[in-house]
């Protein structure tokens, strides 16, 4: 069939199907772009504030965790603190500043609202804590703005910012 059209014919068809192609990578590099910087940062869920004096439940997805949660698959231990809470929580704020990819959404003498986002994707956790005095108590809740699972990663950087702030 094509071994015996004329050699131009050939060379147009094969032209025309590496210019395709080269459309098709574009539109796929273009939607990739797209989601990076549009899709996955998701909106600020209306979840996002301490009510009743409690942070809100995670939701069943395991892509959250929370110190004050009845569930054991979200469920993670608090922060203790001996200090006083004006030190408790300039320490916690100094942990928070000066990891990456964060910012202070809402700061009021007991809570924190925080986003972290993530390095590649740019997927935003929103990060809450709640300071109970009275306890001498942190404690916090951790949750992706979109998707089903993080691999974890709430529950790491949560573990991760308790050891520093314990270890300050």
């Amino acid at each position: 069939m094509l071994e015996n059209e004329p050699e131009r014919v050939r060379a147009d068809l094969k032209h025309q199907g590496a210019r395709i192609m080269e459309h098709m990578k574009i539109s796929i590099h273009i939607v990739l772009a797209s989601l990076i910087c549009l899709g996955c940062s998701g909106n600020n869920p209306a979840t996002i504030t301490v009510t009743g004096g409690s942070l809100a439940e995670c939701p069943s997805s395991p892509n959250c965790v929370s110190s004050q949660s009845d569930n054991p698959k979200s469920k993670i231990d608090p922060i203790m603190y001996g200090s006083s809470k004006e030190e408790a929580r300039a320490r916690l704020i100094h942990i928070i500043t000066s990891m990456d990819r964060t910012r202070i959404i809402t700061e009021t003498n007991d809570y924190l609202h925080i986003e972290f986002t993530s390095r590649i994707f740019r997927f935003v956790d929103d990060v809450e804590f709640q300071i109970d005095d009275s306890k001498k108590i942190i404690h916090f809740r951790s949750a992706s703005r979109i998707g089903y699972s993080d691999l974890g990663a709430n529950r790491k950087r949560m573990e991760q910012i308790r050891k520093k702030f314990l270890s300050y």
